[in-house]
């Protein structure tokens, strides 16, 4: 249903962006060719994509966050970029096992950042004290607490964006294939 763009036939003000991306990635992937059908939502997702890379939040948090939401939106796309992005990492293979499959963490502080994601989703924003107090006990911040909710709208623009166009998995991406398991988040 949805068309995989190239920089000609995406529609104009999409054409920059797409050549940015193909540039930065030596190939244009799947989902952003789809996404270029509306530019304003790649353009919006690339442009929150980068202001969550610039939170406080370290990189494995920020994954942890990302693929909280990427298994729990099923989207398959996410969770194989998002992989690879922690093998880039050095993330320990256990904690990536545990992300994929959504089982609790065996690091304390990330099973934190989890189980608070997961709250934030589950309660529209409304976090308990009791959930709250356990974020920022475990080394947070208030701004940090912020920072997700910019993490959780902007991948589950991405995720969402990505199920409803069907974007395929790039065969850069293969190696870290996932196949859709919804887990239920343990809590």
């Amino acid at each position: 249903m949805f068309v995989d763009h190239t920089v000609e036939s995406a529609p104009p003000a999409a054409r920059r962006t797409l050549t940015a991306t193909a540039a930065r990635f030596g190939y244009l992937p799947a989902a952003v060719a789809r996404l270029a059908e509306a530019p304003e939502v790649l353009d919006g997702f690339l442009k929150l994509s980068g202001l969550f890379e610039t939170t406080t939040l370290d990189p494995l948090a920020r994954e942890t966050l990302i693929m909280t939401i990427a298994t729990r939106n099923g989207c398959h796309v996410c969770v194989a970029m998002h992989t690879a992005k922690l093998h880039a990492l050095d993330a320990d293979p256990a904690l990536i096992a545990a992300l994929r499959s959504g089982v609790p963490l065996t690091d304390p502080r990330l099973e934190v950042l989890r189980l608070f994601t997961v709250d934030v989703l589950e309660s529209a924003g409304a976090v308990g004290d009791e959930r709250m107090a356990a974020f920022l006990a475990a080394g947070y911040t208030r701004r940090q607490a912020l920072e997700v909710v910019l993490g959780i709208g902007t991948y589950t623009l991405s995720t969402l964006a990505n199920r409803m166009t069907a974007a395929p998995l790039d065969e850069p991406l293969a190696p870290f294939a996932w196949d859709e398991v919804r887990p239920v988040p343990a809590r």
